[in-house]
């Protein structure tokens, strides 16, 4: 024991291999792992760079396939209105033309209102019975 002040101070006698050796050790497995740990993030860099390409080359093939789409509902919307122009112009041809004559009641034909019979249900029910009972529909035993 060493006086300090007023403290007393204890140096631990340690020989020097043994101090050495553990972090040695722990250095070196440090490095190992920040080295591994480096490869994975280089690797995960790669990745996520070759996957914005292709993304970014599927949106663009995606806005080309868009482009075209609009294009063809344009054309599809101009043809609808060629073609109801084409279908007005021939239905005023049509009106415009007298060779529709109007109807008059010596045109028309008449016919005779058939009488409906009112039966009884009673009436209805025993002819159909005795209807089945004349073509044996209805008939004993098996």
């Amino acid at each position: 024991m060493e006086p300090f002040g007023k403290e007393f101070s204890f140096k631990k006698k340690v020989s020097y291999k043994s101090q050495k050796s553990p972090k040695k050790n722990s250095m070196f497995n440090i490095g190992i792992i920040h080295r591994i740990l480096d490869s994975i993030n280089y690797s995960l860099l790669i990745l996520i760079f070759i996957l914005f390409f292709l993304s970014f080359n599927s949106q663009r093939e995606w806005s080309n396939t868009y482009k075209i789409l609009s294009k063809k509902k344009a054309m599809n919307n101009n043809l609808l209105d060629y073609i109801s122009k084409i279908e007005e112009f021939y239905v005023s041809k049509l009106d415009a033309s007298n060779a529709y004559r109007k109807t008059k009641p010596k045109d028309l034909l008449y016919l005779n209102k058939i009488e409906e019979k009112d039966e009884s249900f009673f009436k209805k029910n025993y002819r159909s019975f005795t209807k089945g009972l004349k073509d044996s529909e209805y008939q004993k035993g098996y």
